[in-house]
């Protein structure tokens, strides 16, 4: 993932001045950041793209020095150390952003934009105190065949916090509880079910099924929908990968570069409460994984 985004970075015009693929590499980094400060530097982010244990000391090595921060997925692997980097981040008005890409799918914001939409129509008239999206109901399903990356996290930290990304772009965190989480003893498969039980959209539900050691490749979402009143029920899956055809999944191009874009626009000042929502968002997904 590093070089993937060393490569559409530098075709936006950044030119990195140092890469670090070893500790000692690192240390020779820190070294020269303790001599001169960021701005005589040069530095005017940093990208971590290193094993996900690791991500929060580098994460709050540079936030400590008020160095933007471009992270991947997870922002850390405990809840307490996620929140510390985003309200590191937040109280020194430095951005951190979570290269959670899933979000910046362009499948998925297709998606979200139609799903939403009947969500608010079928879940408008009904009366304050009930549960006004009672009868619909998502499953996330992400597998993947073995592979040797992002052994040193479990399934969910892994791979649950893309879906759990998506799942709070639409519900907010604070509307919705876990109501089971199930995680094989390898670490390699699990299951988590969460209901809104707030706001406007009380009683949707969501299943989230995830395997990084499958016979199969797939990323898909599919919706059901009760019957409402003059509303019939609905049900559909979309895929949210496309496919080579020898049937693996092969990257959607624009869900880097869009999440690139997006964190040059926060960088160069713009959409700056946005960024500190899917800044949340990534810690949000990390506290879901950890059951908190």
């Amino acid at each position: 993932m590093g070089e993937r985004h060393r490569r559409r970075f530098e075709l936006c015009g950044v030119n990195f001045v140092a890469v670090a693929d070893t500790q000692a590499e690192f240390d020779g980094i820190v070294d020269k950041l303790n001599l001169e400060n960021a701005g005589e530097a040069g530095v005017d982010f940093a990208v971590i793209a290193s094993p996900a244990t690791t991500h929060y000391r580098y994460t709050k090595y540079f936030l400590e020095r008020r160095i933007p921060v471009f992270v991947e997925k997870p922002l850390a692997t405990t809840a307490e150390q996620a929140q510390e980097l985003v309200d590191m981040a937040a109280s020194s008005g430095t951005v951190l952003f979570v290269a959670q890409s899933e979000c910046f799918n362009p499948i998925f914001l297709n998606f979200r934009k139609h799903f939403v939409a009947e969500l608010n129509e079928r879940c408008a008239d009904v009366t304050a105190g009930n549960e006004p999206c009672r009868g619909v109901h998502l499953e996330f399903r992400r597998e993947h065949r073995y592979s040797s990356r992002c052994r040193d996290v479990s399934v969910m930290l892994d791979l649950l916090v893309h879906d759990l990304s998506m799942f709070l772009t639409m519900f907010p965190y604070g509307d919705v509880r876990v109501e089971s989480r199930n995680e094989s003893p390898d670490g390699n498969y699990a299951q988590a079910k969460l209901k809104v039980v707030s706001g406007p959209f009380a009683g949707a539900s969501a299943d989230f099924v995830v395997d990084r050691e499958s016979a199969t490749d797939l990323r898909n979402i599919t919706v059901n929908f009760a019957r409402n009143g003059e509303l019939p029920s609905s049900n559909y899956t979309v895929s949210l990968a496309r496919y080579t055809p020898e049937g693996e999944i092969a990257h959607v191009p624009d869900s880097l570069d869009n999440e690139h874009r997006f964190f040059l626009k926060l960088l160069a000042g713009a959409c700056g409460e946005w960024g500190r929502r899917a800044a949340q968002n990534a810690a949000d997904c990390v506290r879901l994984c950890c059951g908190v």
